[in-house]
């Protein structure tokens, strides 16, 4: 296999909620019960169904994003995480032109099947149709005829003649093979709450769903006609090489402690691989169970997650709160996003009102409420940092359920956001004091790889001044 070709299919749905998830966790499954090594990928900037698919096919699962990262680093990012597999698999975000915007494909599982040039499969949900799939599915194809679409998946079928007659409807419409249909599995569903899925390291029997969805798609969907479709991929074209990161540290090798446990797990690999190769040793923490960082902590990264779930806990290890604490007033750089801003104000407020005391590093409390924020955001760094220049600019995206409340105005902002829509104006997000910097705003830092050398040489820094 050269080193600018890899098999590979995409698994797109017509919209949201059409059993994408559970399809590509069978298929992963499924091929590597055949002996395959499939690397898994997922369009947008999704934390969760990766941690799926990186279960059921034994490799770790990344995100191909190309509304964050720039475009033309997608294509050799691809390569790259790609090596040593027999094939790539991809899932689609949302339906499959859904994207950034109404007007584009910017950020959208469509773009990302061109870009790459993905043969993809449609999954249909059939579960309230008959002909009209055909009409449907030949909308799809018609919509742009660029877009190399090869095959149709329909899901929840109500019986073997309505998936028969449905799979021949669309056939008839648009000469595109079905490659199988599947009967309606109502127990074989991911648990899903306030933001999506429930992560594959909080939910106990995530091995047998992905059994489960391996039985379900060998039995339904005929695997060996998707690999063929797999290997008809074209090679890419002269990718453009990743950024190469420059090893700061040295001789050194700071330690950056992130936390990972139930509370704090949306952290991108790629992110975690980019501080390494600038010098950092990446240690786990805990906030929910640990007392202390870890030895020689010379940074510290409080990614996203569920704090809000474990908000009794996390208010119970008060011996964190204080490492934290402590860790500020000695300079120490730490990085917060989302979850972690939660978990730095003064208490987190639950949806039935309770408080719970949290680090109190950020004047204000995080408050729960029904209105979920999310949506693609370009920010503007507000001030000269440890981590920013004054007027860089990053692409990221928000979701999230809280509020931050009670923030000062005098608070110094992390970074401006700009509008992304039009009649919107710029506004202050997040903080930065000192060694600590908060947003809502998650990064993939392949947009920016520079910020992952300022991250380690902070944390050098600090390591330095600490150490007698």
């Amino acid at each position: 296999m050269s080193a600018s070709y890899v098999p590979r299919i995409l698994v797109a749905g017509t919209h949201s909620g059409v059993g994408k998830t559970t399809l590509t966790v069978g298929i992963l499954a499924g091929l590597r019960r055949r002996g395959l090594q499939v690397q898994p990928f997922k369009v947008g900037p999704d934390y969760i169904d990766p941690t799926y698919h990186s279960l059921a096919a034994g490799r770790e699962a990344r995100n191909l994003d190309a509304w964050m990262v720039p475009r033309q680093r997608i294509p050799g990012l691809f390569l790259q995480a790609a090596q040593g597999a027999d094939l790539a698999l991809v899932e689609g975000v949302m339906g499959l032109y859904d994207g950034f915007d109404y007007q584009g494909e910017r950020g959208s599982t469509g773009e990302m099947a061109k870009l790459l040039g993905v043969p993809t499969i449609l999954v249909v949900d059939a579960q309230a149709m008959a002909r009209s799939a055909g009409a449907l599915v030949l909308g799809y194809r018609a919509f742009d005829p660029d877009l190399p679409l090869v095959g149709v998946i329909v899901n929840r079928v109500g019986s073997e003649g309505h998936g028969q007659g449905v799979a021949q409807a669309i056939q008839d419409a648009t000469g595109l093979p079905v490659l199988g249909w599947l009967p309606r599995a109502d127990g074989l569903a991911v648990p899903e709450r306030h933001l999506g899925l429930v992560p594959t390291q909080e939910m106990g029997r995530a091995r047998e769903f992905v059994d489960a969805a391996r039985a379900h798609v060998e039995r339904h969907v005929d695997l060996d006609g998707l690999l063929a479709l797999a290997r008809r991929a074209p090679s890419l074209d002269r990718p453009t090489p990743p950024p190469q990161v420059r090893r700061v540290a040295g001789q050194e090798t700071p330690v950056l402690a992130v936390a990972q446990d139930p509370a704090f797990s949306f952290t991108y690999p790629e992110n975690l691989a980019l501080l390494q190769a600038a010098g950092a040793r990446i240690e786990p923490f805990s906030p929910l169970q640990d007392p202390e960082l870890p030895r020689g902590t010379g940074g510290v990264l409080l990614s996203g997650g569920f704090p809000e779930l474990y908000a009794p806990e996390l208010a119970r290890n008060t011996a964190m709160h204080e490492a934290l604490r402590q860790a500020h007033r000695q300079g120490v750089p730490i990085y917060a996003e989302c979850g972690g801003l939660m978990y730095l104000t003064q208490a987190i407020v639950d949806l039935a009102g309770k408080r719970h005391p949290m680090v109190g590093l950020l004047p204000g409390h995080s408050a729960m409420a029904e209105r979920l924020i999310l949506g693609y955001r370009e920010a503007e760094a507000w001030a000269d940092s440890w981590l920013w220049r004054r007027g860089e600019r990053i692409r990221g995206h928000e979701f999230h359920h809280s509020r931050w409340e009670g923030r000062p105005p005098f608070l110094p902002p992390a970074y401006r956001l700009l509008p992304t829509r039009p009649g919107s104006s710029p506004r202050p997000e997040g903080a930065c004091l000192g060694s600590l910097w908060a947003s809502y705003v998650h990064l993939h830092l392949w947009a920016r790889p520079e910020v992952a050398e300022r991250f380690v040489a902070a944390a050098l820094r600090a390591r330095r001044r600490r150490t007698p």
